[in-house]
């Protein structure tokens, strides 16, 4: 009697021990983090908006170095030719500088502005993937929270300090955006090489001195021919 009294005791506090461990896991929750601006980096259409945001920001460089010039080149005529112009003249050359000067920084404002609305506009569907792609990896692996390592530009980082990486679910959402990040590390780090090499190639050529030609004989002057 005493022994089946024993084991049904063993027994329920088996019970107790598994249900209040399972408990504890419910309540413990399951944290992620990752880097949203490391993985958009690896991502191809990353590379092609990174092209075509180059592309608008070459453009707006030239057309600025060409106002500049503008201006500078019909200020120069206001400074060499200045005091030679009727009062009427002068004030319209004066009048003109002003609205270059003006239309600049018109332009310079106007041209960042659009450039930024550019980016936004382009980033926002890799944006919406990469979401998808943290949406997923959290439910498949069972995550309560995925958090952002880099809270932006000129910003706090919302995780201060991360223990270990096995907590970085980074690569998994790479994987599911098609991206393989041991791949991509081996292209990185070969790239690294080939330019370390190409650098101590370099200062070896810097410091290697070059190869003087070798040095001819004196030319020797005849001797006289001696007449019997």
């Amino acid at each position: 009697m005493k022994s089946k009294l024993i084991v049904a005791l063993l027994a329920i506090g088996t019970l107790i021990g598994i249900e209040s461990q399972a408990q504890q896991a419910a309540a413990t929750p399951k944290i992620g983090w990752t880097n949203v601006d490391y993985v958009m980096t690896l991502l191809p259409d990353y590379k092609k908006i990174e092209n075509e945001l180059q592309i608008q920001q070459q453009q707006i460089e030239k057309a600025m170095q060409e106002k500049s010039k503008e201006f500078e080149d019909k200020y120069k005529a206001y400074q060499a030719n200045g005091s030679k112009w009727s009062e009427i003249i002068r004030a319209d050359k004066e009048k003109e500088l002003t609205r270059l000067q003006t239309d600049f920084q018109d332009f310079q404002r106007t041209s960042q502005e659009s450039l930024q609305k550019k980016q936004q506009q382009l980033l926002q569907p890799v944006m919406v993937k990469i979401q998808g792609a943290i949406d997923a990896v959290g439910k498949e692996s069972g995550y309560t929270y995925i958090f952002n390592m880099d809270a932006g530009a000129n910003t706090t980082p919302i995780i201060l300090f991360a223990g270990s990486e096995d907590l970085n679910v980074s690569n998994l959402i790479l994987k599911k955006l098609g991206v393989d990040p041991v791949e991509i590390e081996k292209q990185q780090k070969a790239a690294a090489d080939a330019a370390v090499q190409q650098l101590q190639q370099g200062q070896k050529a810097a410091t290697t001195p070059a190869t003087q030609p070798a040095t001819k004989p004196a030319a020797t002057t005849p001797a006289p021919v001696k007449k019997n």
